[in-house]
């Protein structure tokens, strides 16, 4: 009997006939002999709504108090679904129990929010599935050491989902969701977009920093840091298909590089429109002055993503980063009121209109020419490049908004992703 965690998105849950189905999906597995633990997420568009009543009572508010009392409230969307499809697997004839995070409990720090899962434990999970039960968890929040409700952040019940099965050391995590697995890109964008059978972890990892939503990138952390056996796959196949069918359809996130992988120099490529680049002009070029700046950022618990810092001229020299598109008010803000006047800095300027695209692939570690032939394919279509960054295994460029989607089919198309995986 092994055990299995099912994580389920809002769009699964989106409405009382999907519980349904879903129940009918997790009973099938348990039937099967596994034992079960289910992490749902709100249903859809729950906690969107639920966030948009508080803004309407404070709009602009922001405060510790103010964050304590979001997560309080959007907590709810997930206890909600929970309930419901416990309520929906006990009218399955099974016996079922449902728990908010902090029942369980999952603790976490204070960061209200944008919490990180310290420990779970599991203890009354295990007792209730050695008692044959099927166990529901909330996904998306836990607890804090003063016993305040907690959330993990947008897109946090894959990261409960994942670190429940970590704890439990769960054979399988299955990511349940309204696509079929992993694409080389968002099919809505490239129709030619293919499905990956296998992606390697690292992949994977990159991808999600990168902008690809399938799944959320602390999730891929905590799979890779544990080494937790990931799939992602549709929860809008038919509930009855055979269990042997379905546990091997999706896109599975694999820690071994197979000789097949070696053959994709470029698995995918990924971007993100919630993107925004600050650039402070006339900076003083002197020892600690980056660590002033983003040391800052740092501390107002955002997070920065590309940084570039130009060559130094008459002892000044100009200094730029992306942040989060929805973080960007808020670092202008600080930048401005406590930041920049100290450091005598001559200007800081901001732009929302950009966008990030990356190419990712194990093959790039073993190839060359792979990012000229990115600046190549960008360039014909002439779409100007305004920062890079590299790894390994990825390289992004910032560009204008305006050209996004044209610059993902231009490089879907030059690294050949539109043609049939070779065996």
């Amino acid at each position: 009997m092994a055990l299995i965690v099912h994580k389920y998105g809002g769009t699964s849950m989106g409405s009382t006939e999907r519980i349904r189905n879903v129940a009918k999906r997790v009973a099938k597995w348990h039937r099967a002999g596994h034992q079960m633990v289910v992490v749902p997420s709100a249903m859809s568009g729950e906690t969107n709504r639920l966030l948009g009543l508080a803004k309407e009572l404070a709009p602009g508010k922001a405060s510790p108090s103010y964050e304590r009392e979001l997560d309080m409230l959007a907590s709810t969307g997930e206890q909600a679904s929970s309930a419901l499809l416990a309520i929906a697997l006990q009218a399955e004839g099974l016996q079922s129990v449902s728990y908010a995070g902090w029942q369980v409990p999952i603790r976490t720090n204070n960061a209200y929010t944008k919490a990180r899962i310290e420990s779970i434990d599991d203890a009354r999970v295990r007792a209730d599935l050695d008692a044959g039960k099927v166990v529901i968890v909330t996904g998306f929040q836990g607890m804090d050491d003063a016993g305040n409700i907690t959330t993990l952040g947008r897109g946090g019940s894959d990261t409960s989902a994942v670190a429940v099965a970590a704890a439990m050391k769960a054979q399988e995590c299955l990511i349940y969701t309204d696509v079929d697995g992993v694409y080389t890109t968002d099919p809505r964008v490239v129709p030619e977009a293919r499905r990956l059978k296998t992606v390697s972890f690292e992949e994977m990892l990159e991808m999600a920093s990168l902008g690809s939503k399938v799944l959320q990138i602390r999730s891929v952390e905590f799979a890779g840091k544990y080494r937790v056996p990931l799939r992602v796959l549709s929860s809008f196949t038919p509930w009855d298909i055979d269990i042997h069918e379905e546990a091997a359809s999706g896109t599975l996130i694999t820690f071994e590089e197979d000789e097949n992988m070696e053959q994709a120099i470029v698995s995918g490529i990924a971007f993100n429109r919630d993107e925004a680049k600050i650039a402070l002009r006339g900076v003083p070029d002197k020892p600690g002055i980056a660590y002033q700046i983003l040391g800052a950022v740092a501390q107002a618990n955002v997070e920065v993503d590309m940084i570039i810092q130009n060559i130094s001229k008459d002892g000044r020299t100009d200094f730029s980063f992306t942040v989060n598109r929805g973080d960007y008010a808020k670092i202008m803000d600080l930048l401005r009121s406590s930041v920049i006047k100290g450091l005598g800095v001559e200007d800081l300027e901001g732009d929302t209109k950009i966008c990030k695209v990356s190419i990712v692939g194990i093959g790039m570690r073993s190839h060359v020419g792979i990012a000229s032939k990115m600046f190549r394919a960008l360039s014909e279509e002439g779409i100007n490049i305004q920062m890079i960054s590299t790894s390994e295994i990825k390289t992004s460029v910032v560009i204008d908004e305006k050209y996004i989607e044209l610059a993902v089919r231009a490089l879907h198309k030059a690294f050949d992703l539109d043609q049939p995986a070779t065996a």
